[in-house]
């Protein structure tokens, strides 16, 4: 027991942190628990096998958790689109489902480059985009929304993140309210990981740490939850004091750091 407790703390700062990420940014915290996971597991000895296939599940089955209570916070106001929600649904949960085939059928370090490449792609359109740039005013329909929806779904299971990190800039470029594209992206989130989550219960992973159903590791599951659902309020709170562009650009350098390691990491 005793030499678990430094993992044990570690899991616990990493879910703090990406709680008040989410507070703070309104982005999933998924794309800092993947690298966390990663980091935490590989130093407990769990570094072979299908160790990013854990990572991703588990840090889905959190997201699930904190996007059903963000939808509801959010819905009280009445900021959740529940007509673009319903439209978009079925996309998402299809390219979520081809996601998790996806990451079935990956080794950890294929699923490391892909996981570098995408959040260096998210980093770097969250150094240059504007707040005013748009491509229609309006939310696409046919075949566009099936494209669209199904490349938040499939990248969503690839990166192990909510609808945030993507929905939010992808509805804002189509005309919708900041407020809104938030409020909205959250349950894009819940539709992302209720069906990824439910197929990785029965995706087996090799050399996964005890605890683990599938692919989705129960401990690391609790204890992470248990902190980002504590320290979410927190950073909502500090977000209404600080200067909340400024902190995008922090957080982008951040993650374009964390995507060049989990990079230098699949090409050892």
């Amino acid at each position: 027991m005793t030499e678990l407790l430094p993992y044990v703390a570690a899991l616990l700062a990493a879910g703090a942190f990406a709680g008040i990420l989410a507070g703070l940014l309104g982005v999933g915290g998924g794309i800092v628990l993947v690298p966390a996971f990663a980091a935490i597991l590989t130093a407990a000895g769990y570094g072979a096998g299908d160790l990013m296939q854990v990572c991703l599940a588990t840090s889905l089955s959190t997201i699930f958790v904190t996007s059903i209570r963000s939808v509801l916070a959010h819905n009280r106001k009445g900021a959740v689109d529940w007509d673009i929600l319903r439209a978009w649904a079925p996309w998402i949960m299809l390219g979520a489902i081809v996601g998790v085939w996806l990451v079935s059928r990956l080794s950890t370090q294929q699923l490391k480059a892909i996981f570098g490449v995408l959040v260096l792609c998210v980093a770097s359109f969250m150094l240059i985009s504007r707040a005013d740039w748009r491509l229609a005013d309006t939310p696409p329909e046919g075949a566009r929304r099936a494209a669209l929806g199904g490349t938040v779904g499939l990248v969503g299971v690839l990166l192990g993140i909510g609808g945030g990190s993507l929905g939010v800039p992808m509805l804002t470029l189509h005309g919708r309210p900041m407020h809104r594209a938030v409020a909205t992206s959250a349950g894009f989130g819940a539709v992302i990981a209720l069906p990824s989550v439910l197929a990785f219960l029965f995706v087996p992973a090799a050399g996964a740490p005890p605890g683990t159903i599938g692919s989705v590791n129960l401990p690391i599951f609790a204890l992470t939850i248990a902190m980002t659902l504590l320290t979410a309020p927190i950073g909502a709170n500090l977000a209404h004091g600080t200067d909340a562009r400024r902190l995008r650009r922090i957080f982008a350098v951040f993650l374009l750091a964390v995507g060049l390691n989990m990079l230098r990491k699949a090409l050892l």
